[in-house]
């Protein structure tokens, strides 16, 4: 008897616990959700190896955590009414990496795109429309199959944009830009020197998607650098952001201080053009 009521004080706590840190998190993203918002927030997913090691985990699950971490920034970026999110998810590189790897990645892949397409997943919950970009012509034939099925079970989906990027590199992206911009020019019969780079950034994977322009690149597990991940679109407009934090950690209580950071640049840079603003209709 006593060991029953044990349990059942022990449960009710954890209900507590719980229900304490959902109060907190809705009341940290209403907070946020009152000052302006990024339209579209880019991830280098970093870590899910290092994080596997430090768990004693195998390798396998450390990526298959980093995907549940995924889904749950996901969430939380529909929440705030993020309009659009890319996520570094294999690099042309990585086909680099050891077979078993590979081969653990390419089931991964396939498995939760299947998921994806399932009713009540997190692209129909919320309305997410899904857009792989890169050379997906390199996945094995299953895992093209799984792509072509989410993309197309997603399509009319218009509240918020899913670029799930593999197997991606950005030179590659750019250089079949410049590629697509010259043919695009001699079939219409243009001079070259009227090529433009509203005409290259056009045929740009994300372009072509439709993406608004990164407002946020946001790299976790402490290194900083861009590793070949939208280098076009990392424009003078966007925040670079590093986080310690491995990837499968990363969760809302990282983000909030990133968010905060990006209102308080905007704010600052509202106020600093408005006093430009009121100097100028002084001289006049």
């Amino acid at each position: 008897m006593s060991f029953t009521f044990i349990e059942r004080v022990q449960k009710f706590a954890r209900w507590v616990v719980e229900r304490v840190y959902f109060i907190a998190e809705d009341a940290a993203l209403a907070v946020l959700a009152a000052g302006p918002i990024p339209k579209h927030i880019a991830f280098v997913m970093d870590g899910n190896r290092r994080y596997a090691r430090q768990q004693h985990k195998a390798i396998q699950q450390g990526h298959a955590d980093g995907y549940v971490a995924l889904e749950r920034m996901i969430e939380i970026c529909v929440k705030l009414n993020i309009r659009c999110v890319s996520a570094y998810a294999f690099a042309i590189e990585n086909f680099k990496r050891s077979k078993e790897e590979v081969d653990a990645l390419m089931d991964l892949a396939e498995a939760k795109l299947l998921d994806l397409c399932e009713k009540g997943s997190i692209l129909d919950k919320h309305g997410v429309r899904l857009h792989v970009l890169g050379r997906r012509g390199l996945f094995p034939q299953r895992v093209q199959v799984a792509i072509r099925k989410a993309e197309e079970m997603s399509r009319h989906n218009d509240r918020v944009i899913l670029n799930l990027c593999m197997p991606y590199g950005a030179r590659d992206e750019i250089t079949t830009a410049i590629e697509s911009t010259v043919r695009e020019a001699l079939r219409e019969r243009r001079e070259p020197r009227t090529i433009s780079e509203a005409d290259i950034e056009s045929h740009l994977l994300t372009s072509v998607g439709r993406s608004p322009p990164l407002d946020i690149l946001i790299r976790t597990s402490g290194v900083k650098r861009l590793s070949d991940f939208l280098l076009w679109q990392c424009c003078e407009n966007t925040q670079l952001q590093f986080t310690s934090t491995y990837w499968p950690n990363f969760g809302l209580w990282d983000f909030v201080p990133i968010i905060l950071d990006y209102q308080r640049k905007v704010w600052s840079s509202s106020s600093a053009h408005k006093r430009v603003f009121r100097k100028g209709n002084k001289r006049l």
